[in-house]
């Protein structure tokens, strides 16, 4: 397969690498199975750049591998990107994370309150109710109104 990329087109097909890998890569490193999946991938797209005309948006390190170079990872199109997923994926988490704890208090506590009494319709409707109502919560409030009890449980 032979396929041909504008100056332009190769650049942002490097952003776009490099967000990848930085995904894969940016919480567990780069010895994971993942990483390791897309090494050969990332280094051989990032060779091609200087035959491309973007030999400035990759460097050589140390070891002979190829890596984006500040003018693409410290791009400010790129770090925005990067912050906006950084933030996504904290919403998206805590929002979740909270909604099972509830579900899980909740249906202890019925199980409790209730013995033998059929459980409410379903798991996922029950979850998107107390989802929403945190996505309602954090949308007006931001975290103003979380409290982080230290040694306790809330």
């Amino acid at each position: 397969m032979k396929v041909s990329f504008t100056a332009k087109e190769y650049r942002q097909l490097l952003e776009l690498v490099h967000l990848g890998m930085w995904t894969v890569t940016g919480y567990q490193g780069e010895e994971t199975a993942a990483a390791k999946r897309y090494y050969a991938l990332d280094q051989r797209l990032l060779a091609m750049a200087t035959d491309l005309g973007c030999a400035d948006l990759v460097e050589e390190i140390e070891d002979g591998s190829l890596q984006p170079a500040p003018k693409l990872s410290e791009d400010e199109r790129v770090r925005e990107l990067q912050s906006e997923f950084q933030n996504d994926v904290f919403w998206h988490e805590l929002v979740a994370r909270l909604a099972d704890r509830d579900f899980a208090g909740d249906s202890a506590k019925r199980t409790m309150d209730t013995p033998g009494v059929e459980a409410p319709p379903s798991r996922d409707d029950q979850l998107k109710k107390i989802e929403d109502r945190y996505w309602a919560e954090f949308e007006k409030n931001d975290l103003a109104h979380v409290v982080v009890l230290r040694g306790g449980r809330g």
